[in-house]
Order: structure tokens, then sequence, then C-alpha cells
């Protein structure tokens, strides 16, 4: 309420500055006028301009056409065209261009200002001077103005973009960097689920062994069979940890790998605490990239906790298939007897399996393939991992069905892109956003690009095109305008009659006597007055101006001949009868 408050007033305030400086110009025509009448000239057009300027603000084309209607009193005044309402007619027009965004409705308006200018010309049946004014000043006073307040709102609002840009960039920011404290607390929460998890699971395999021991009292065997409880729910709280705090999707979270640690340190660790293991490697060992090596240490060692949670007394076998391009980590756990605990298929249908889902996510990432399931032998994880990370992994691309958003950290899933669209790849790691680059002409065509890039892409169209016809169309106006004022102010210039030649004249002298004393042309445009004031019987009369005033009717000289000698001379004035 309080800011609406204070717009009102600044805009009150804007309107009483406006209304000061028209009323000072309309104020100084009235004194210059001298003759001119109190409440036609000055109260009138006080209140009209009042109106106008209040109706500037809701509707600037109303207000335009109210200034119009007292420049048309200017046209039909009997002494000048000219008047002070010029200025209030620019400035509401400037106004009409900066407040109105389209163009359609203004050009309409400003092309009935100028019609009903001209009709009242044609209505008068003014003097050449009069349609001069009425096709040069007041169309110039119209149009220009409005495409120079149509150039200002255009500044005006690709400054307002690019701050809307500015700020949206700053939250993105912070959105940027939330979203990767995030991600750095999921990171911790499968580190915990693949390692402590895993190291858990063992501790607990070693406890129910040491149950067995014949050297333990019975007393041993209950602390034992309570370490082995406390463990398993220590193993459970770490799953619902990782349930609140889940890895997510496509995200290569080896972080936590142990420095120089392998599959066979982590196979020997796993025989060391009792787990019934075999494994075996076929084919030469290749060189293999970090995030493939990570990989398959987390296939086997997810494959190895969850035997040892579903199925704690069945064999597992684990075998290692290096081939030309692939390596193949193949993990099966026999089933367990009958009436004992569930083998590790229960895992995913009744238990949290989010292991394996993350397993899915990390190996489809890296390029490659698992699948899982019961089969002949027992329970299956079989992975497929190329021996280099495809370009995929790299640039941090999902599993199909999952896009990343520009801007947005590798592995947080964002919203998949429309079918048949194309998305910009993500920035490289340690970049900022550039949404003011995602305008690069050189972009692919049919790119989706940032709406923020777009919209700024647009209002700065718009700014361009409304600068270019700010300069254009004075340069067209002055194409059609200038050479049509130019010779009508030659003809007006070239017809005048100066008062003391005009005095030297003497009738009854031939014309050729007479000829260094007359301009070069007589005047072509006479008033209709002027043209039917009586005249001596067969003779034939021109006219000439007797000042060069453009802008102002001046008096008539008319020059009767008869055949080739002045009959008469006289002055026509300049005021109607």
């Amino acid at each position: 309420m309080l800011n609406t408050r204070t717009t009102s007033a600044r805009s009150a305030r804007g309107d009483a500055a406006l209304w000061t400086v028209l009323a000072a110009a309309t104020g100084y025509g009235f004194r210059d006028a001298g003759s001119a009448s109190l409440t036609l000239d000055l109260v009138l057009p006080l209140a009209v301009l009042a109106v106008a300027v209040r109706w500037s603000r809701r509707r600037p084309g109303a207000a335009v056409v109210l200034v119009n209607g007292l420049c048309v009193m200017g046209l039909a005044d009997a002494s000048t065209p000219g008047n002070a309402h010029v200025l209030s007619l620019a400035a509401l027009s400037c106004l009409l261009g900066a407040r109105v965004a389209g163009a359609r409705r203004p050009l309409l308006v400003l092309a009935g200002c100028a019609a009903v200018d001209l009709a009242t010309c044609a209505v008068l049946r003014a003097q050449p001077v009069w349609w001069f004014y009425a096709l040069t000043v007041l169309p110039a006073a119209l149009l220009l103005p409005w495409l120079a307040g149509r150039h200002w709102r255009g500044r005006r609002q690709l400054v307002r973009e690019g701050w809307r840009l500015a700020r949206g960039l700053e939250e993105r920011q912070h959105l940027v960097a939330e979203r990767a404290r995030l991600t750095e607390r999921a990171e911790i929460a499968a580190d915990m689920h693949d390692s402590l998890g895993h190291a858990l699971s063992l501790v607990a395999l070693r406890a129910g062994a040491l149950e067995l021991s014949p050297d333990l009292t019975d007393r041993d065997r209950a602390d034992l069979a309570d370490l082995r409880g406390t463990i398993a729910d220590a193993v459970e709280q770490v799953r619902e940890t990782v349930a609140v705090l889940r890895d997510p999707p496509g995200r290569d979270t080896g972080a936590g790998l142990p420095v120089n640690d392998t599959v066979e340190d982590l196979l020997s660790r796993a025989v060391a605490s009792g787990v019934p293991v075999r494994w075996e490697r076929r084919g030469a060992s290749p060189p293999l990239s970090c995030p493939v090596e990570r990989g398959m240490y987390r296939v086997v060692q997810e494959a190895l906790t969850n035997a040892t949670k579903h199925a704690p007394d069945c064999s597992i076998s684990v075998r290692i298939t290096h081939e030309p391009d692939r390596t193949r980590v193949s993990v099966v756990n026999a089933v367990p007897t009958a009436g004992g605990p569930a083998h590790a298929g229960a895992g995913p249908a009744s238990g949290v399996g989010r292991g394996l889902t993350g397993l899915q996510e990390r190996v489809t990432v890296l390029g490659g393939s698992l699948r899982t399931g019961s089969g002949s032998g027992g329970f299956h994880v079989t992975a497929v991992l190329p021996h280099r990370a495809t370009t995929a992994a790299r640039t941090g691309t999902l599993a199909p069905g999952l896009a990343t958003a520009p801007g947005r950290p590798a592995g947080i899933p964002g919203p998949a892109s429309p079918p048949g669209t194309a998305r910009r790849p993500d920035p490289d790691p340690g970049t900022a956003p550039d949404p003011i680059g995602a305008m690069d002409p050189d972009a692919a065509p049919g790119e989706v690009l940032p709406e923020s890039a777009e919209r700024l892409a647009s209002v700065r169209s718009d700014a361009r095109r409304r600068s270019a016809l700010a300069f254009v169309a004075p340069v067209v106006a002055a194409v059609f305008f200038v050479p049509s004022a130019g010779y009508l102010a030659w003809q007006l210039t070239t017809s005048v009659l100066p008062p003391s030649r005009f005095d030297e004249l003497t009738t009854g002298r031939p014309r050729t006597e007479l000829a260094p004393l007359l301009p070069a042309r007589a005047y072509p445009y006479p008033s209709d007055h002027a043209r039917s004031a009586p005249r001596p019987p067969g003779a034939r009369c021109e006219f000439y101006r007797s000042g060069r005033d453009l802008l102002d009717e001046v008096d008539l000289y008319r020059l009767c001949w008869s055949g080739d000698r002045l009959l008469t001379k006289d002055t026509v004035p300049a005021g109607r009868p």
C-alpha cells in the first residue's frame, strides 16, 4: 500500500511539472500574439492541457488528439497557423511512444490527427503557407517525437531485462551452490552405503561364525549374539540414512574408494572374514580408466554385501572376464537351503533395494549395462563395462529418460527435453553458467535456449529495430517533404516585391521599362478575396508578395496591365474581409 501511494505521488508530481512547462510555453505564445482572446487563446488551452496531461498515462492517444485540436485552432487563425501548442503536441506524442508498447494503434491516432489537419485546411480554403504548415510542421511534431518515445521505451525495457537476467543469474548461482551441498551430502551417504555397509556386513558375519566356536561359554555366545544384532541394526540404520540422502542418479560416487584398494583386496578380505567366495579372472588385464575401475569395484562390493546379508551360508562365485573392448563382471551366489534365509534376489523385491538401483545407474552412466535376477545356479549380478568411460559419462549424460538441465550439476535429474528438440550440453565443471553466451549465432538449428536468453534476444532485436526506425523515418520524411517545402519556399521568396520598388512603379509606363523593378515571377497563390477584388475592364492582373516572411501572411501588391502598359497598382491587405 505504501509503495502504491509513493508511486501515485511521484506520478502526480511528474504530471504537474509537465503541465507547468507546457503552460509556460502557452503563456509565452499568448503574450507574443498581443491581441489574442484571453478565454479562447489562454484559459481554454490551459484547461485542455491539464486534461491531456492527466490522460497521457492511461489514454495517451486521446491526449494527443486533444492537443492536436489546439493546433487545428491555429489553422483557423487568419494571421498565422503557427502557435505554441506544437511543443505540447510533440511532448504528448513522445509520451505516446514511450507508454504504448504496440505501434498499430498509435499510428492510427497519428494518421487520424494528420487527416484532421489537412481536412481543416481544405474546409477553410487555407493559404499555401497553411498547407505547408499542415504537411510539414504538424506531421513532424506527431511522428518524430513518437519515434523518439518508442526508442526510449526500448532502451528502458532492455535495461530492465538486463537487471532481471542478472537477478536470475544470482538466484541460479545460489541454487547451484545449494544443489552442490546436497550432492555432497548424497555422496557421503552413498559412500556409507557402499563402504560402511559392506564392512558392517562382514563384521556381522564373523560374529555369527564366532558363535559356533566350541571354546566359548554360553555367556560369550550370548554377548556375540547381542553384538551381531547390534551390527545388524547399524546396517539397517545406514540403509535408512541412504534412503533420506540417496545418491542422485548418474553421479559417479566412487570418491569413497580406499586408496590403492583393488577388487583382489576386496575379495581377500571377504575370504578372511569367512565368506565362501571363489573367484577367477580370464583374459589379459587391460589398462582401465579410473571411473571404470571404481565401477567394477562397486559391482563386486555391492553383490558381496547383498549375498552376505540375504544368503550368508551360500557360496559365491565371482568371475571377471576381459574382452578386447569391454570387461564382464559376473557374481553368482547359490540358492539358500529350504527354510533358510531368503536369497539375494529377495533384496530388491522385499527390502529397500537401493543398492542395486544405484549400482544400475552408476554402470549405465559409465556406458555399460547391468543385469540382475535369479537364474541357473542362484542369483546373478552381471555387469558389462567398457574399458574407457564413454562421452556420456564424461559430460554427465544420464540414463535414458533423464536429462540434465542447463547449469544443473551433473547427476541431478532435470526435466526431460520435449521430443524432437535438443538441449545444450552442460558447461565444463568449474565454469560459470553463461546464458548470454547461449545466444551464439553458431548454435545448431532447433537448439533450445534458456528462456532468459530468448527474452533478452527479443528485447535487443526490438531495441535495434526501434533505433533504426528512429533514424530512418526522418530521412524518409525529408525525402518527401524537403523538396516540396524547398520548392514552395523558392516560389514565395522569388515573388517578393519590396515596398520601395513598388513605390517607384509608375502607371502608364511600358513593361520593358519597369522590368528591372519587378521580381522574377508573380505570386501564384493569391487568396480568393484578392482574386475577386474589382479590376479594370479587360485588364490582366498579377500579384506580388510585399515581404519574405514564410510563416506569416503578408500584404499583396496587385499590378494590372492593359496590353504591355501598367494600368493600375494597388495593395490587397493580408487580413480576410
